[in-house]
């Protein structure tokens, strides 16, 4: 018997037209149902019990409580309950976030309701499904080396170097001073012992720092 074929989901959600547009098709194209759906946390909270979903979607960026702290907090209502993140934010620090605080699953606006739809199934059979582009993030992320001499400002623009970018376009990105760049790549220098862009880009690949 496939037990995810009754799973209930609950929304939260501040969007209505995603709100309504992903109830519809998972009630209507899914084997699941939407029980409930809501326009942020703060709502959610006092319904959520009562409600029992198997599956939360839901939403980081919202009035009130945002998501990655919501997650912690409904793990504690509700301890069963998988949670996938549906959001616009994939920046390394907020998915990180996201999955340290119990998220299951991890997902961009633009993802096709038909991979929200499986990947419903997939937290449902203990999986941790992610958009592509977010999976490479955590990746990437696990892949750096804990053990870098380098601060997470030399961290930053030694990866912004790797991609080509020069001094004023670094300042720019990163809004500080070029003669503050300029002293940043003189300490990245000394700390990995190399005396051109070239040598810190290489040696930066070969252990790992970006």
């Amino acid at each position: 018997m496939d037990t995810t074929a009754d799973a209930t989901i609950v929304i939260i959600e501040d969007d209505q037209t995603i709100r309504e547009g992903y109830t519809y098709l998972i009630n209507y194209t899914s084997p699941y149902q939407v029980v409930n759906s809501y326009a942020s946390f703060d709502l959610a909270k006092h319904k959520i019990v009562q409600d029992n979903p198997d599956v939360i979607i839901l939403d980081i960026q919202m009035s009130g409580t945002n998501g990655i702290d919501a997650i912690p907090i409904l793990k504690k209502l509700l301890p069963q309950v998988h949670i996938i993140m549906l959001t616009v934010h994939e920046t390394e620090k907020i998915i990180l976030e996201a999955l340290a605080n119990g998220a299951a699953g991890y997902f961009t606006k633009n993802t096709p309701s038909s991979k929200l739809i499986e990947a419903i199934k997939d937290v449902m059979q203990g999986g941790g499904p992610m958009s592509p582009n977010v999976a490479k993030k955590v990746i990437t992320s696990l892949q750096k080396n804990p053990d870098s001499p380098l601060t997470k400002r030399e961290t930053q623009i030694l990866n912004l170097i790797t991609k080509g970018k020069d001094r004023s376009q670094i300042a720019a990105e990163l809004f500080i001073e070029t003669e503050t760049v300029k002293t940043h790549i003189k300490n990245i220098y000394l700390k990995l012992n190399v005396n051109s862009k070239a040598d810190a880009i290489k040696v930066a690949r070969s252990n790992r720092l970006v």
